[in-house]
């Protein structure tokens, strides 16, 4: 059995067309699925909320968004354990 975490980060970024993208290719290369994504504008700030799921810890993919240049700021929001079979 492998114990699956879900975990919501809040990512704050540049306004810029390749930054989703970005974001969405550090989740799927550090082995994390995808759950929920939402974006938003805010006073030139773009806010992007993702829900992901993975046994690996979320440190992993935390340390690799905060590393990219237009992101200025990921903060967890959540984190719920899930038992899968």
């Amino acid at each position: 059995m492998n114990q699956l975490n879900t975990n919501t980060l809040q990512i704050h970024a540049q306004p810029r067309p390749e930054v989703m993208e970005r974001v969405l290719r550090v989740v799927r290369h550090r082995g994390f699925a995808l759950c929920a994504l939402n974006m938003e504008q805010d006073c030139q700030q773009l806010r992007i909320t993702v829900t992901v799921e993975s046994v690996r810890p979320i440190q992993q993919l935390w340390s690799q968004l905060v590393k990219l240049v237009d992101v200025s700021r990921v903060d967890a929001l959540e984190q719920q354990p899930r038992i899968s079979a």
